[in-house]
């Protein structure tokens, strides 16, 4: 999980890690980029939009562009179809609004996965 807000990456740690999932967090883009490069097994990432240093869309260019294939859901507050777009553009898989509700962030994060 790649968010600014500690309570959110809590959130969705908790969520995950019962649902059978291990999680990682990142305080913003350029440090969930950085873990990404340098951790191999990861199935997949949730990522925020507005944080500092880097953004999620500029973290997702900078993944699409270093040639790494892992599948990338956007978990934010924003909604506007341009960003939507741009997301799609570089590969993002998908996109939650918050406040999420758990079952369904399970359930989007075990269909990205092919998690059963």
């Amino acid at each position: 999980m790649i968010d600014d807000s500690q309570t959110v990456c809590q959130q969705v740690s908790l969520v995950l890690d019962q649902g059978g999932f291990e999680t990682l967090e990142a305080a913003d883009g350029a440090d969930g980029l950085e873990l990404i490069q340098k951790t191999p097994d990861i199935a997949m990432v949730l990522c925020d939009i507005n944080m500092p240093r880097m953004n999620g869309l500029e973290m997702v260019e900078a993944v699409q562009k270093s040639g790494r294939s892992i599948p990338i859901v956007m978990l934010t507050t924003e909604g506007q179809p341009q960003l939507i777009d741009r997301a799609k553009k570089a590969g993002v898989k998908g996109w939650i609004v918050k406040p999420f509700k758990g079952d369904l962030l399970l359930a989007a994060v075990k269909k990205v996965t092919g998690e059963k």
